[in-house]
């Protein structure tokens, strides 16, 4: 399990509350391992940061953002967060709130692909049968 600060268990609880609407049509279409059999979470603490999908078997995460992520300050921001989650070994898909919501098939197929990528990469350990 990655650390997390326990301070945000609390805002991460808020936040699975307060979804934007790309979140939740996005959260509809991982949510109970519908791709690939892998488990999602949402609005997962990671480190010092609440991400807003993470799959831990594949160590995938997925943002999405809204229109102010396109300012410099935001974009800057994100790129030192991306950054951070990738020396824990994540890889971080971003897509904007417009895509999701108007582009949903193409996102699914992006997503359904780096899901299959991190498999193929790092296939699961079988499990553990006794007596055998």
């Amino acid at each position: 399990m990655l650390p997390y600060g326990q301070n945000l268990n609390k805002p991460a609880r808020a936040l699975r509350s307060n979804m934007t609407d790309a979140e939740q049509l996005l959260w509809s279409h991982v949510r109970r391992k519908q791709i690939l059999g892998i488990q999602f979470y949402r609005q997962k603490p990671i480190g010092p940061f609440i991400v807003d999908f993470y799959a831990p078997a594949t160590g995938l995460v997925i943002e999405v953002d809204g229109s102010q992520h396109y300012e410099k300050q935001h974009r800057r921001r994100d790129e030192e967060r991306d950054a951070a989650l990738a020396t824990l070994g994540l890889t971080v898909l971003r897509f904007d709130n417009l895509q999701v919501l108007t582009e949903l098939n193409a996102v699914m197929e992006h997503i359904y692909s780096a899901v299959q990528e991190r498999i193929e990469a790092n296939p699961p350990c079988p499990p553990f049968v006794k007596g055998g």
